[in-house]
């Protein structure tokens, strides 16, 4: 029964005495005692955000009354109920909701409530987010180890394997822009499912094409980009829209984190799976999860908060209370955005920072092996370092960022902080190298530089959605095409500069454009809306 309906059932009656409904005296027995009237009353008390009902009473004699559930503590006394269900009805639609407050339930409801019902969608979304880019590394490192027994197998030289490893970006540059544009004006549910499920497909159907001829495995390696391409603009629009400020970084942070575990998992079961079920293996187990994944999404996932059927009131006005607008994206103001200093230093920084990334992401197995002549094995067990240390930095740094902000640290300020660390970080331990003598501080070395750089998740890779939510997946699309073109003319660079030059001379490179980056981003950057 209710609390309404237990004050209902305790108001007064016209025809009823209000302070006297005691029972006859009723005897059952030589040996048992006639009972007395008893009167009792219903007291109401508001404490703040919950209502306490209690019944007490009294019998005729002026004695506690020692059987029943009823307790003697006050004096009896006529109770007019009707004001007080008047207040306890105004009571129950006043409670305040605009923050997800504390309030104090009932434990049976408490008990009925399952964890996962409690846990707040908004975490549901990353947390899925975190799988997709989880799978997209997968998918994508996996080709690195499944190359060597395919190239065998079909007799590729290294020429047409540099090209199947680089048809990959052909669609992936293809799609960062368009993608952003879709994600932004269709939503990045619909956008980030339909990556998933076309790069899984690709995946899938690799072993396929490389059986029919060069020619098609190139077109599946290429449409498996397509699918990459546009999951991180999709993955930025949703976020932007279901993510306060102060959990901006963090949230980040943990998506961008599958990518380092992702490609961890990949070159850790990829050897297995090939040695135990041949190579063909590796795609289609790792496809047939994206398929697992899809299903999840649908049937979880959405847009925007104002779309969820199943989200509390409480979430969705905190969500809303720093929300973007409602009005969902006709046309992209290009000349408005591309006007605009913050996101040309969005786009340079961007570009000086997946520079120097993936140069050492790309040609760190070649150092290990040249310089500090580690064996293959040992070159792609210390290969895996890196990437979890950028898991854990970059979860770290997103936290501490949040926190800043809390505490009331402006958004401009963290922003800087945080890419300052990630250009400079890098640089610093970049230019230790040539001094190192002992492969284990290389190592180190190596590791440090990466996870510094993992803080980029909190500085520029955060600023999308700060400067221009609205359209924070064509402006990711916009600046991860700069990453892109840096990561496949640093790596072209790199092989060039190695034939004229030195290791040292790859670092230099990159330190200088760590330092320019730094430079440009205090300068011009933002972490203020400038676009509405």
């Amino acid at each position: 029964m209710n609390a309404r309906a237990i004050i209902y059932s305790f108001s007064h009656k016209p025809h009823i005495p209000p302070t006297d409904i005691s029972a006859p005296k009723r005897s059952f027995g030589p040996d048992s005692r006639p009972q007395t009237p008893f009167r009792f009353r219903v007291q109401i008390q508001n404490r703040e955000h919950y209502w306490v009902l209690r019944v007490s009473g009294r019998d005729s004699g002026g004695g506690r009354r020692r059987g029943g559930k009823l307790f003697a503590d006050v004096k009896s006394e006529a109770y007019d109920i009707s004001e007080s269900v008047d207040k306890f009805e105004k009571g129950l639609n006043d409670v305040p909701s605009g923050k997800e407050e504390e309030l104090e339930e009932e434990p049976l409801a408490v008990a009925e409530a399952s964890w996962l019902e409690q846990f707040p969608k908004r975490w549901v979304v990353v947390v899925l987010c975190f799988s997709a880019f989880l799978l997209c590394n997968m998918d994508r490192v996996n080709m690195s180890i499944a190359i060597l027994p395919m190239s065998a197998e079909y007799n590729w030289n290294p020429g047409t394997v540099g090209l199947i490893q680089s048809s990959f970006f052909w669609g992936y540059l293809l799609t960062q822009i368009a993608g952003g544009i879709w994600a932004d004006t269709v939503g990045g549910k619909q956008v980030l499912a339909f990556g998933v499920i076309w790069w899984s497909i690709a995946t899938i159907l690799t072993p396929v094409a490389a059986k029919v001829g060069l020619p098609f495995l190139l077109v599946v390696r290429a449409f498996m980009g397509i699918g990459e391409g546009v999951a991180m603009p999709a993955m930025n629009n949703i976020l932007s829209k279901w993510i306060p400020v102060a959990e901006r970084s963090r949230s980040l942070a943990l998506v961008y984190s599958g990518m380092y575990l992702g490609s961890v998992t990949g070159l850790a079961f990829s050897p297995f799976l090939i040695h135990q079920f041949g190579w063909p293996s590796v795609f289609y187990s790792f496809g047939s999860l994206g398929t697992v994944w899809f299903a999840v999404w649908i049937s979880k996932a959405h847009s925007s908060p104002l779309e969820d059927p199943e989200l509390r009131p409480a979430e969705k006005k905190l969500i809303l209370a720093s929300s973007v607008s409602k009005e969902p994206v006709k046309e992209i103001p290009w000349k408005l955005i591309l006007s605009k200093a913050p996101v040309w230093a969005l786009i340079v920084s961007h570009f000086c920072h997946n520079w120097g990334t993936f140069i050492l992401l790309t040609w760190m197995p070649t150092y290990y092996n040249q310089v500090l002549k580690f064996n293959l094995t040992e070159s792609g067990l210390f290969c895996v370092l890196p990437w979890l240390t950028m898991a854990f930095s970059a979860n770290l740094g997103g936290w501490i960022a949040d926190t800043l902000v809390s505490k009331g640290f402006s958004v401009t300020r963290v922003r800087k902080i945080m890419q300052t660390i990630g250009f400079l970080g890098p640089a610093f331990f970049l230019t230790q190298l040539s001094h190192i003598n002992s492969p284990a501080m290389a190592v180190l070395c190596m590791a440090c530089s990466q996870g510094t750089d993992a803080f980029s998740q909190s500085g520029l890779y955060s600023n999308h959605q700060d400067i221009a939510p609205r359209y924070s997946g064509v402006l990711l699309g916009l600046s991860n095409t700069a990453g892109v073109l840096a990561g496949v003319f640093g790596t072209a660079s790199t092989g060039y500069i190695l034939q004229h030059g030195s290791w040292d001379d790859v670092f230099k490179v990159s330190v200088g454009l760590y330092l320019f980056g730094t430079v440009v981003w205090n300068l011009f950057s933002t972490g203020e809306k400038i676009i509405e």
